[in-house]
């Protein structure tokens, strides 16, 4: 072993250079962990990949066996200095390689800068897995939202749908804004969509009576009272729904529903008729 070993940088120099407060010789045991991570080969590689020390990971990515799944590893890790990732974002393995390239981008020290470069190289759902990553910085998230919301328009319908099981409160709300019957059905089950969308959707005309049973229907969202009052002001509401939703609703919420007038003739008799059952005066 050479009697000095000098410590890396990421910088790709040819021959590690000693930081200004460390120039002479280094301590014994540091020495030793420049040069084996510069020499070690592939199995003895992965035992270095969690040392902490950013000089030795320099070495490491300057050690000529270095290999695609070393890199990897080393990516798992969720406490490399934002240096040492956008060195690895540069790597000859990593620009050539898919896989590297989402583990950079899923990595949480990857500066946004990286980050926003990576994102439209990315498929649909490569970009839906980076937000299923537990404990994903909040920027990061949202970053790949807004790569997957511009992404909608152009997607087909089949995408669509697993997307809108699998996608986050954000990107649901932008599925159902279009109405399509089936994109309503799959985001209805998804557990990250919010009431207040689908109270937003009911006041829209992007509603049918098709899409608003399925509302009704839903186990879930059924007997929620925001969207009970929502789906009793839309004139789409099919009338089976809108008899049943009545016979559950406080009285006082039937008399100021009965003030209606944009309601459909059924409706306001169906509102009417319930009043009179119950002895409930319409305002």
């Amino acid at each position: 072993m050479p009697e000095e070993i000098t410590s890396g940088s990421f910088a790709g120099d040819e021959r590690p250079t000693a930081p200004a407060e460390k120039q002479g010789r280094l301590d014994a045991p540091k020495a030793a962990r420049l040069y084996q991570a510069l020499t070690a080969g592939h199995d003895e590689l992965f035992a270095l990949l969690d040392d902490t020390d950013p000089e030795v990971t320099a070495n490491i990515l300057k050690n000529p066996g270095l290999s695609e799944d070393h890199l990897l590893a080393l990516l798992k890790r969720r406490d490399l200095p934002e240096s040492l990732v956008k060195a690895l974002a540069r790597h000859p393995l990593v620009t050539g390689s898919r896989r590297l390239t989402i583990a950079v981008a899923a990595n949480p020290s990857t500066p946004a800068h990286v980050l926003s470069s990576i994102l439209p190289q990315l498929f649909l759902f490569e970009l839906v897995a980076l937000l299923h990553i537990p404990g994903a910085p909040a920027d990061m998230k949202y970053a790949v939202e807004r790569v997957v919301l511009a992404k909608i328009p152009e997607t087909e319908l089949g995408n669509k749908i697993t997307l809108a099981r699998r996608g986050t409160a954000a990107i649901l709300d932008a599925l159902i804004k279009g109405g399509d019957p089936r994109l309503v059905e799959a985001v209805l089950d998804n557990p990250k969509l919010k009431e207040a969308t689908l109270y937003t959707f009911l006041g829209s005309g992007a509603a049918t009576a098709e899409t608003i049973s399925a509302i009704a229907r839903h186990p879930r969202w059924k007997s929620r009272p925001n969207l009970r009052s929502a789906l009793l002001k839309n004139r789409k509401t099919p009338l089976v729904w809108f008899h049943m939703l009545l016979s559950g609703l406080p009285a006082p919420e039937l008399q100021a529903l009965s003030l209606a007038r944009h309601l459909t003739p059924q409706q306001q008799a169906a509102i009417r008729e319930e009043c009179n059952k119950r002895g409930v005066r319409k305002l």
